[in-house]
């Protein structure tokens, strides 16, 4: 009997508050918004859980929630919101410097920044933030000659930079430094910040706002941020291929009706973005358009919490609509009198980097014809949490010339 009441309160309904707002992207998702009460049935996964409000059930994002009376933080006091831990322990093994140091598009990029500017870093200072193993760093003691590099490394591989700053001869103008920016001492400020602070969809992982408070408390007045802008890219594109493997495949495999389990497959497959994508440029449906776009000069932490874009596509050739495809791009000004700006371009159309692109796909694909319109906007909102995750939303209308208009709206998180 003792063990039979255990288990019914086991499986008892748990009563969630909502910490931030949410608005579903499909017919099996709950809205709600900040302070509504949502009754958990059922923690079918580590991302969405199955809920109720106001006898409505649907699927909600779990991180959204915290059990109903308990203190703010309390259901994160055994885990770090940042999870330093897990993020500078990944960076701590070879396997992300291994995949990094061999896009060579983006290692040649940084090069290419130093070496066309390298009579201007002479005798300046130099912060490498998040320098990894140290190549930037070794990039401008052999290459600029500036009078200090100092290589600021989180990581345990900081024990590893210092060696290879040694063994290339660059301990002299190279001084590695482990610790977090927040926490970092120099004795002097810096001429130029720089750092590879990218992450998918440009802002995920927030390492930016590393820079940021690096940048506000040790850049001379004057000095130069190196990217010094940056702006995400989105078009509206096709994805056969990704919808045929994860969603069409359900419709006769082996001679079987599947279809019942294409709800889930949708759940589950099209709920988040598709990171690593490689588009192919035939699959854009229209020119691309930047929608968020950052001055690193002037933007500050706390607007990284909520960004906001728009954006207007013109079809240009029937198609399939099955979702929007990020990219990223950064610039890199020059120090030389009349110098040219360097940019390294994530997108379809150059070289393929690390990052490649990132698919949101829609819950159904849509017919889209020559002249259509795709006009809506996005937001990036961080999570109020887990402060190295965000929420990426779509809104959209199509205007088509066959005067069925559409509209539509989708969140996807990334990944809490």
């Amino acid at each position: 009997m003792q063990t039979e009441k255990v288990e019914e309160e086991e499986d008892a309904p748990e009563e969630y508050v909502a910490l931030c707002d949410f608005t579903a992207s499909g017919s099996e998702q709950l809205s709600f918004i900040t302070g509504d009460k949502l009754l958990v049935h059922n923690k079918s996964s580590a991302d969405w859980w199955w809920a109720e409000l106001q006898g409505v059930i649907g699927y909600v994002p779990a991180s959204y929630l915290r059990l109903d009376g308990a203190e703010e933080g309390d259901d994160t006091s055994l885990e770090d919101p940042w999870q330093d831990d897990e993020y500078f322990g990944s960076y701590g093994t070879l396997r992300l410097h291994l995949e990094m140091l061999s896009d060579r598009s983006r290692t040649e990029t940084y090069r290419q920044v130093i070496v066309s500017n390298s009579a201007s870093l002479r005798d300046k200072v130099v912060m490498d933030l998040g320098c990894g193993t140290g190549i930037i760093s070794m990039f401008c003691a052999q290459l600029a000659k500036p009078s200090m590099v100092y290589a600021v490394e989180a990581s345990s591989m900081v024990e590893h930079t210092r060696q290879l700053v040694k063994q290339n001869g660059c301990e002299e103008v190279v001084t590695v430094l482990q610790g977090r920016a927040e926490e970092l001492e120099l004795p002097e400020q810096v001429d130029i910040l720089v750092s590879e602070w990218m992450g998918n969809c440009l802002l995920f992982e927030f390492m930016v706002e590393s820079v940021l408070l690096a940048r506000d408390r040790w850049l001379r007045d004057g000095g130069v941020m190196w990217p010094s802008s940056a702006a995400l890219a989105l078009v509206p594109c096709q994805a056969d291929n990704y919808y045929t493997e994860k969603m069409a495949f359900w419709e006769r495999p082996y001679g079987l009706d599947f279809t019942p389990l294409q709800p889930l497959a949708q759940q589950e497959f099209f709920t988040k973005p598709k990171f690593s994508h490689l588009i192919d440029p035939e699959d854009c449906l229209s020119a691309p358009c930047d929608v968020i776009c950052l001055n690193m000069y002037t933007v500050q932490v706390r607007d990284l919490e909520e960004m906001k874009g728009e954006f207007q596509f013109c079809v240009e050739k029937p198609g399939i609509f099955h979702g929007f495809t990020a990219w990223f791009t950064v610039q890199f000004e020059s120090l030389e009198m009349g110098g040219a700006t360097v940019e390294l371009n994530t997108g379809p159309n150059s070289d393929p980097t690390h990052w490649k692109q990132t698919l949101f796909m829609l819950d159904r694909p849509i017919q889209v014809y020559t002249g259509d319109s795709i006009h809506g906007n996005i937001v990036l909102r961080r999570n109020p949490v887990w402060r190295r995750h965000m929420t990426v939303m779509l809104h959209w209308n199509i205007n088509s010339n066959t005067d069925d208009c559409q509209a539509g709206t989708k969140s996807f998180p990334m990944w809490r």
